[in-house]
């Protein structure tokens, strides 16, 4: 704390500042809040030896570059780990968002996911491949069935994993590759106030876009999945369908996606982009309690899995993985810790 007062003084060059906690991530990355004569900014502290700055750096230039609301950067300490950027508000989609707001905030999001998709030069970026793929589905197995659950998986477990995950990777990397967020949610986007930041070049002042750090060259419908079905909230059927088609003829009309590629074909890459991504947070929920000791994501669990069961459902050559899953279960409630485990 003393460090960073330090860089928060140098480069305000103002010793009258205040230090309080802004939030913490599911990483080892934490942000503080530093008020004083300036006004408040942000100072993010990221661990040397546990997070690496620079894809933050680059993504964030990004995203600017593109005229999209990332924090602006004012001073940064490498050797540290030390960012002093622009405070965003401590207002998030999700404590925002209501059956009356909805439309227009998520009318804002597609905007600026849309613009990610269609005007950021993805090159250089991580590629969301087959390998990235499956590291992030064996999660589900290990900490969710294995370290939460208790379940141990037998040889034709194994192969109806394997199965699934296998038709998941081939959809997901047969979908048009783009940029991708690859965390876009309620709980990474700000409802910021304010006039058009880029005083009318087309800078879209809406939404404040966070925790973009990790984002990659991968499948158009991933983000969008995250976005609609959020793990943190849900919005019925009809909804998010209305929301789904709507996206997808922006995509046609920007050139992204194929005359070919119709409804149903659309609906199921956004189907199996969002099974990945659920059955990946499965796994990393129980993950951040079990290792990390963070209990809170076990709340979420429900939802997830709501998700989960209700996709697989949905595609009959998914309905065996269902079958394994609610087999493993077996009535228990998802939001409790196993004691042994969490003694330990």
């Amino acid at each position: 704390m003393d460090a960073l007062r330090r860089f928060a003084a140098s480069a305000l060059a103002s010793d009258a500042i205040t230090i309080e906690p802004a939030s913490a991530d599911a990483s080892f990355r934490s942000y503080w809040r530093v008020g004083g004569a300036h006004g408040t900014r942000i100072v993010m502290d990221a661990p040397p030896d546990k997070e690496n700055i620079e894809p933050w750096l680059d993504v964030g230039a990004r995203l600017h570059n593109a005229g999209l609301h990332a924090p602006e950067v004012f001073a940064v300490d490498r050797a540290q780990g030390f960012v002093l950027m622009e405070d965003l508000g401590a207002r998030d989609y999700l404590s925002a968002l209501n059956d009356a707001t909805a439309d227009a905030l998520y009318a804002d999001a597609l905007d600026a996911l849309l613009r990610m998709q269609t005007r950021i030069d993805p090159a250089g970026l991580p590629v969301f491949d087959e390998t990235f793929l499956t590291m992030e589905l064996e999660l589900m197995p290990e900490w969710f069935l294995r370290r939460h659950l208790g379940y141990t998986i037998e040889c034709d477990d194994w192969d109806v994993i394997e199965l699934a995950f296998r038709t998941l990777i081939n959809t997901t990397r047969g979908q048009p590759q783009t940029f991708m967020h690859r965390d876009y949610h309620s709980r990474n986007l700000l409802i910021v106030d304010g006039a058009d930041p880029g005083n009318g070049t087309g800078t879209l002042a809406k939404p404040g876009i966070i925790d973009f750090q990790g984002a990659v060259i991968g499948p158009v419908a991933y983000d969008l999945a995250s976005l609609l079905r959020d793990c943190y909230i849900a919005w019925d059927a009809e909804r998010v369908d209305g929301w789904l088609d709507a996206y997808r003829q922006r995509l046609r009309h920007a050139h992204l996606l194929d005359a070919r590629v119709d409804a149903a074909r659309f609906r199921r890459w956004f189907d199996f982009a969002s099974l990945q991504r659920h059955l990946k947070v499965l796994g990393i929920f129980c993950r951040l309690w079990y290792r990390d000791g963070k209990p809170q994501y076990l709340a979420d669990l429900p939802l997830v899995w709501h998700y989960v069961i209700t996709v697989a459902r949905s595609h009959h050559e998914l309905a065996p993985l269902a079958d394994l899953l609610e087999r493993a279960l077996d009535g228990r409630d998802i939001t409790q810790p196993r004691v042994a485990v969490a003694a330990r």
